[in-house]
């Protein structure tokens, strides 16, 4: 019997796990055929247009609106639906993400610059070897180059050893003392 019940209830959870996220548009921003700023335009969003958001890559989303679809910048929408209450779900969410409060905005950006199809694409090129190392300076240059500037060298004391108390929180995963991680 228990089963059938949670049988049924993936049945029933199914289709909500195959439906895209939504979200809103931050800004103005042109629509691009491809995940690059020189692709091609192929459409346009407005501020506060809603966009089904299809896919991401890097610091990019592949989104659809009503009057669009293709690729605008990840700081362009807002992942989730706007509510105009205090009382849903998603607004205890946004107060326990740092979101909640005027805008209820929060602009970070995680990209690397290389996935994992870059790097299986990726060829040995001499010449960009050869490039990179032309920006090598030495010693002598890089005093030259702080001293016009105006800056100065500040000597940084190695870390303390860690105490008995800090290594009992290795013991419990923690990092850091007094047990955060």
């Amino acid at each position: 019997m228990l089963f059938f019940r949670i049988l049924t209830l993936a049945v029933l959870l199914l289709p909500c796990a195959a439906l895209a996220e939504t979200g809103t548009a931050l800004k103005n921003d042109q629509v691009r055929a491809e995940p690059f700023t020189d692709a091609k335009v192929t459409g346009s969003i407005v501020r506060n247009d809603k966009v089904e958001i299809l896919a991401r890559k890097g610091a990019w989303l592949n989104i659809k609106t009503a009057k669009a679809k293709g690729w605008v910048r990840l700081l362009s929408v807002k992942r989730g639906s706007a509510t105009a209450g205090g009382t849903s779900a998603s607004d205890v969410l946004g107060l326990a993400s740092g979101r909640a409060g005027t805008g209820k905005v929060v602009a970070t950006t995680g990209v690397r610059g290389l996935n994992e199809e870059d790097l299986k694409s990726a060829k040995f090129d001499e010449s960009q070897v050869k490039a990179l190392e032309g920006y090598t300076q030495s010693p002598q240059q890089a005093q030259k180059f702080a001293a016009a500037r105006g800056l100065k060298g500040t000597k940084l004391d190695y870390l303390p050893v860690p105490t008995q108390a800090a290594s009992s929180n290795a013991s419990n995963g923690s990092p850091v003392p007094g047990g955060g991680k």
